[in-house]
Order: C-alpha cells, then structure tokens, then sequence
C-alpha cells in the first residue's frame, strides 16, 4: 500500500486497472497524479474487480450515494443494490459483462447510505490479466432518478388515459396526417369492428364504414372532412356507422379535431363517435306515435292533414293529376260499443282497418280521423275510380258481420267524396267540405256515398250551421253570450206584486247587435254542443241570482230553458246538483223548461233529473205542450208544475175553433193533474181576454212585456220598464 496525503493507495503494478495489459511501471507521482484525476472527475465513476468489489470511486460517486470512501472501498458493489438489481446484476449483467468485456445501458436501483433509492444506468468495461482472467472495470454511472420518475408517470398518466379512454362510451379513433390509424378506444372496436392492432397503419376509409342517409355524402367526403379537422369538438349531423363485426349499425355524431405538438405542428387527427342509436331509435318511436293512431297503427289526423296539405301545394305549383278524398264515418258504431263496450269496438275498428287497407291501393294514405271517422287520400285518381273504391268500401263494410259472443254486430258506412284540385287553398277547407259531404250522406239515409258539390244545398246547409258552431264555441269561450227577460203574467191577483219569468239568451254580433236563439239553437242541437250553451246558462242565472238575492225578494219564478241533449246527459245533471250544493240562494225560485218532445224521447231520464232536483225545490215546466201527438198519454209519469201551451194553439186563437178547443182541454187535464198553465205568444189584448175565460194561468208574450235585460227586474216591482208595451 502507498499512503499519501491522508489516503490510502494500493501499490499500482502492471495487473492495476491503470496498466491496462502493459507492463509499464509508474512513479509514486503519476500515480497520485492518475488517481487524483480519476476522484475529481465530475461524474458517477467506480471501478471494481472479479470478486465485484469496489476498488476506486469518484467524489462525485460517494457524494451521490452518500458514503465516505473509506466506507465503501473493499465492500462488494452488489451489496449496494435492491434485491431484484442484486439478483440481477449477479446472475446476469455482472456475469455477462466479465464474459464479452463490456456492458451499455444497464439498469439498477442503487440503496443510498440515508435509504433512499436511486435509479442508475450503468456501462462498463472490464480488463483482463495476460492469463485471460478479470482484472478490474472501468464503469460510469448515470442517475436517471428523475426520468425514471417521470417516465413512471408518463406512464402512469398513458395508462390512465388509457383506461379513461376505454371506459367512455364514445368512440375515439387517432389518425396521422396521411390518414393512417393510430389508435382505437374500446368504444371504437366496438363500432367499428376493428381490434386496435389490426386497425394500426390501415387507411380510415378501411376501418371506419360510414353512411349518411340525411344528406347523402358519400363515405369519402366524410371522413376527409373529419380527418379536416374541423374548427373543434362540435358534433356534427348524426351519421350511421356500421360494425365489421356481423354488420350491426350504430347511429352516431361526429366531431373531430387536430392533434398538435406543443410546439404547434400538426401530428395528426382525433376522431370522436359518440353513440346516439338509443337516442335515434327513440325519436323514431317518437315520430311514430305522433304520425299514428296508437289502436289501429294507421296515419293519424295531424299526419293526414300534413301530407294532404302536400298534396295540395304540388297540385297549385305543377297542375298535378288530381286526387280524391274519402271522409269515412261509421254508421251505428255506438251500438257495437253500447252492446259489447269499448274493447269490442276496438276490435271492430281494427277490423274495419283492416278492410280498408285491403280495399285502397298500396299508393293511397289512409288515416283514422278520430273515433270512428277514418280518410283516405287517392292520389293520381280520377273521380270516377274514386268513386268505385268508395262504393266498394260502402258495400264491404255493410257486407261485414262482426260475431262478439252470441251477438252478430253491423255496421256500415257513409262517405263524402270531394275532388282535390287547384280550388282548394288549403287542407282544412278540403276537409271540411268531406265532412260536409259525409253528413249529407248520413243525413240521405247512411250507407251511401255523396259527392261534395259547390251548389248543393244540404252541403250550403252543413256549412252555414258549421259557421254558426263555430260563433257559439267563440262566444262561450269570450262570453259573447248576455242573458234577457221575459215577465210571465197572472191572469188573476194571486201573486200580487210577486214576478215571474223566462230568462232568454241573446248571442252578441261583431257590431254590439243581438242574434236571437231561434238563428242558432238549431245547429247547436245538431252538432250536440246545445249542452255547453245550457251549462253556461245555468251558471250564470245562479251566479246571478246568488249575488243579487236581497233585491231578488220580488221575484217568484226564473224559468230557464233546457235542450234535450242536456235532459239526456248524465254529466249535466251533476253538474246542476254540484252548482245547487255549492250556490247560495233561494232554489225554490227556479223552474226548468223543457220541451215535450224531449222530455218524452227522454222519459226516463227525465223523471230521474226532475225527481233528483225536487230535494231542492226546483220547478219544471213542460215546454211546448200539446204539439206531441201522445201529449196526455205521457203527462201522468212527468211530475212537472207548469204546462206551456205550444204557440201554434195561441196564434190567431179568437178565430181557431180546433186551437179553442185544444186550449179548453189542457186547462182542463191541468186543473185535474194540480198543474198551473202558461199561454206563450200572447200578443192581442182579444187573445188574452179569450185565455182568461178559458181558464190560463198565466201568459207570456209582446201583448204585456217585450224581453228586457236581465239587470232591470232588480229594479222594484211595478216600475215603468217592466210593465211597458215597448221593445228595449
């Protein structure tokens, strides 16, 4: 050994690792000299012999791990290392570097003297003895701490976003610059049908098979728009992508955007598919419940006029063939209802569809209008063929025997038939003038088809009252309705200052004027909204007399007039308890009118609705009585107060001995039935006089009191303006 300065130096000789294989002699000096510049070196420098012991270290090696050098010299390199770089360094890197004489690049994880660890890169060249055997190495280390830390977490994050990537639902597919692949998430393998490895390096034309059925670009255009890159992630129209696996389409959106380095060049592109088919197959079943009838799986109203309204507008732009339309309503449908309920006639619809789409061709549209109305849109057809398929569709269905348990149902069917042509601006007037038609033939006699006419009368009819349904529903839904009065007058002094009277309904005109029922009341009837009209009445009589009871102690009768509809109506009696229940006057001051006929069609449910509203002291009066052929026959089994005389009887009476005669009668089946009379249309002073002898109770008519409004009986009994001549 040779000690200089405090360090210890083994003797160099010709086997050192300074000699190399030469067997040169050094001087003490340039050894010192050799061994001081290996110390100072600035790098991670150590050498060591066969046996792996560490011969020589620079400063900056033991500044690294943390040792002093007279800690470390001598001991076993290996020693220094974690298990698996020991194991590794001393089966395989150690062995194989004394047999090939050097080693490049080898990892390690090195234990610091303070515990820590570091990650080091080792390479080495190892000297050998004339004989072959190993000498020493000469070895530099690198410590790659740092990027080992950070290429563990590069890692870490690529397998995150790895993991992220495959746990979305979108499909995410990279491409380069030139359009090859580069990478597919699992979505995309799905989608797609490719596995990553194999997608790699393939064009995206190959990969990716897509069609767009909206705007019909081709597949090429597509994907180089995406592989644009577009402005960023905005998904674009939905397209469908199909599977290479078993060919299974998937509805998607597309968005796409360019991969840039952080320097800002272009390295390729990102793809994105996000999967709406749940979202399409959705809104498909959307379309198709709001297109169709949900019983039949017909077109319904809405879709029927929609497409009708194209036909119109292709006629008015390029003077098209003309078309046909069928409006098809069902005769005696409610029966089948009535007799099997509502199921049955659900059957019998689908049945009836089914005859229809049977019976018009493949190019023709058919629809359920509602209930059971149905139309049918012949396009291309002239009206002598459409003609033959409505008659056809007429005698089928009335050929068709629907068996619902030991029942055989029938049902037929009236058509209105209206040419489609340039006249017609738009669907609804089309339609509307089909329905008129359908009721013409329901009105003719059913189980006919009519063919709509400008100049048909029956149709002008329909129309007019079509018009006047049309005012009414307006008038209820902005009360245009005002209630009128009418006194009843005692032809004797029993009510002394007490009145009586009919409250009359005016409908209010687009210039303040006054339309009176009779102009009407007919169309209400006939399209069986009369009973909205009396709800509304009804109402607003309670609501009146409930806020005006203390000025209403003169008044002994209000007589409000029923429809037959109404009489007839469940709901409607219900309606009348719950407002009697609920409203807060005298209810022995009302007295329903209702007209003979209906009260007699209606018999049951008559007696039924007078007796229910005895309970609360309402009145009825037999309206119109003795124009029915039955009149006596029936009077028995209607518990009313007040027979009203019908005013054929009363016109020109003093000169009518038959009308004399009818008059004596009624007063007398009243006196015996305990029943008061009323003579309407009273307008002779002769008339009345002729009345009085007769026996009349009261009388009603322009003779003592024209109608007024209904805000003037509140004033004082006996005031000018309820017993004056005069029109108000």
């Amino acid at each position: 050994m040779v000690v200089m300065g405090g360090k210890v130096l083994r003797k160099i000789q010709s086997t050192d690792f300074l000699s190399g294989e030469n067997n040169m002699d050094f001087n003490e000096e340039g050894a010192m000299q050799c061994l001081a510049l290996y110390e100072t070196t600035p790098a991670i420098l150590h050498s060591i012999d066969g046996q792996f012991r560490l011969i020589q270290v620079s400063d900056l090696w033991l500044r690294t791990f943390g040792y002093s050098r007279e800690e470390i010299i001598g001991r076993v390199w290996t020693g220094l290392l974690t298990e698996q770089s020991r194991k590794y360094a001393e089966e395989v890197a150690l062995p194989e570097l004394i047999r090939v004489g050097h080693m490049h690049g080898v990892e390690y994880e090195v234990v610091q003297k303070s515990g820590g660890i570091l990650n080091v890169m080792v390479s080495s060249v190892m000297t050998y003895d004339r004989v072959g055997s190993p000498l020493l190495s000469m070895t530099a280390i690198t410590d790659v701490t740092n990027n080992k830390r950070l290429q563990v977490a590069l890692e870490n994050q690529h397998e995150h976003l790895r993991v992220t990537l495959d746990s979305i639902s979108d499909g995410v597919v990279t491409a380069s610059r030139q359009g090859l692949v580069t990478y597919l998430n699992a979505a995309a393998e799905l989608f797609t049908g490719w596995k990553k490895g194999d997608a790699k390096g393939r064009s995206c034309e190959e990969v990716i098979s897509v069609s767009d059925h909206i705007t019909h670009r081709s597949p090429k255009s597509l994907i180089v728009s995406w592989l644009a890159g577009g402005k960023g992630f905005s998904f674009t129209n939905e397209v469908t992508l199909t599977s290479r696996a078993g060919g299974k389409e998937y509805h998607v959106e597309v968005s796409s955007a360019k991969i840039r380095s952080v320097a800002g060049s272009e390295e390729g592109v990102v793809i994105v598919f996000r999967n709406v088919s749940e979202q399409h197959l959705l809104q498909k079943e959307l379309v198709y419940r709001a297109t169709h009838d949900e019983l039949t799986g017909i077109l319904n109203r809405g879709e029927f006029d929609r497409r009708l309204q194209r036909a119109l507008q292709a006629i008015n732009e390029r003077d098209d063939t003309r078309s046909a339309l069928l409006y098809i309503d069902l005769d005696g449908f409610k029966v089948v209802n009535d007799a099997g309920g509502h199921a049955t006639g659900d059957r019998l619809l689908k049945h009836v569809v089914g005859l229809l789409s049977r019976v018009v061709r493949k190019t023709d549209t058919l629809a359920r209008l509602r209930g059971d109305e149905f139309g049918v849109m012949l396009e291309h057809c002239s009206m002598s063929v459409a003609r033959g398929i409505a008659q056809k569709i007429c005698d089928q269905i009335d050929a068709l025997r629907f068996q619902h348990g030991g029942q055989r149902l029938h049902v037929s069917a009236s058509i209105g038939l209206v040419q489609i042509d340039e006249y017609w601006q738009s669907a609804a007037s089309v339609m509307g003038a089909a329905d008129s038609a359908c009721y013409v033939a329901k009105e003719s006699g059913r189980n006919r088809v009519h063919v709509y006419s400008v100049d048909d009368r029956m149709i002008k009819g329909r129309q007019n009252d079509m018009h006047w349904v049309r005012k009414i529903e307006d008038a209820l839904d902005h009360e245009q309705f005002t209630l009128y009065w009418q006194d009843i007058r005692s032809l004797s002094d029993v009510d002394g200052e007490h009145l009586h009277g009919e409250v009359l309904l005016r409908l209010i005109d687009e210039k303040d004027g006054l339309i009176m029922p009779s102009v009407f009341l007919t169309a209400a009837e006939r399209f069986r909204i009369a009973p909205r009209i009396d709800r509304w009445v009804v109402r607003r009589v309670f609501e009146w007399m409930a806020l005006n009871e203390a000025s209403l102690q003169h008044v002994a009768t209000v007589s409000i007039n029923l429809s037959g509809l109404s009489i007839n109506d469940g709901d409607f009696h219900a309606y009348v308890h719950d407002l009697l229940g609920t409203m807060v006057f005298d209810h022995k001051k009302i007295c329903f009118e209702i007209t003979e006929t209906s009260a007699i069609q209606h018999l049951d449910e008559s007696v039924m609705f007078i007796e229910s509203l005895r309970e609360y002291g309402v009145r009825f009066a037999l309206d119109d009585f003795g124009s029915g052929a039955s009149s006596f026959s029936y009077l028995k089994e209607l518990p009313v107060d007040f027979l009203k005389i019908d005013g054929q009887f009363i016109r020109g009476l003093t000169e009518d001995l038959i009308g004399q005669a009818t008059v004596r009668c009624i007063c007398e089946v009243a006196r015996i039935t305990g029943k008061n009379t009323i003579a309407e249309f009273v307008e002779t002073e002769a008339v009345e006089s002729l009345l009085k002898q007769m026996g009349v109770d009261y009388t009603q008519g322009y003779l003592r009191h024209r109608p007024t409004e209904l805000d003037l009986i509140l004033r004082p009994a006996g005031s000018a303006s309820l017993t004056s001549n005069g029109a108000h």
